[in-house]
């Protein structure tokens, strides 16, 4: 995945989180310990040929979009709903010509979203696949399911994450559970 060669995704995060706050604190240790597990498993698994650059980079923007969302246990004091998050972070990232990285965005929640379930929910997106594609889009969507941002302290085990996926359909616990065969 093509990044340009002198690219920052931590300057990238001060220049839309100026403030020096907690929302920006929660942002980087979430984004970190997600670059963290995702670039455990690469190192795990060189078959996957992951591009771990890429992954580091998508790692720290893949929530960048967070704080135009009302979501204020998290510090966020934007309007949008939570779950748009993804996609707003993708929007930004396209502004920035990002294409890559802003996949891995819209790509990210849950363990991707169907256009089937995003109709059948009425969600406010773009009726739609938003599912991880690549290798390293469904690496840093199962990374980031072990973190929370309620609880940045906490790692998930792959039973917690799989229960907190439950609220997105069956289908979506199953992906994560082969991906947890698969990365684990």
């Amino acid at each position: 995945m093509l990044l340009p060669p002198q690219f920052d995704s931590l300057a990238l995060i001060r220049r839309y989180y100026p403030d020096d706050g907690p929302l920006r604190w929660l942002l980087v240790e979430h984004s970190l310990s997600v670059a963290r597990r995702a670039l455990h498993i690469a190192g795990r698994h060189p078959e996957l040929h992951a591009d771990t650059r890429f992954l580091f980079h998508a790692a720290m923007l893949h929530d960048i979009g967070i704080f135009q969302t009302d979501a204020p246990v998290i510090h966020c004091h934007g309007t949008q709903p939570y779950l748009l998050h993804g996609r707003l972070g993708a929007e930004m990232l396209r502004r920035e010509g990002l294409e890559a990285l802003a996949r891995v965005c819209e790509r990210h929640t849950g363990t991707g979203l169907t256009a089937e379930h995003i109709r059948t929910q009425r969600l406010p997106l773009p009726a739609r696949d938003f599912s991880p594609e690549s290798e390293e889009e469904q690496i840093i969507c199962y990374a980031d399911k072990f973190f929370s941002k309620t609880h940045p302290e906490r790692t998930r085990s792959v039973a917690e994450a799989a229960g907190k996926l439950a609220k997105f359909g069956q289908a979506g616990v199953r992906k994560f559970l082969r991906w947890a065969e698969k990365y684990e």
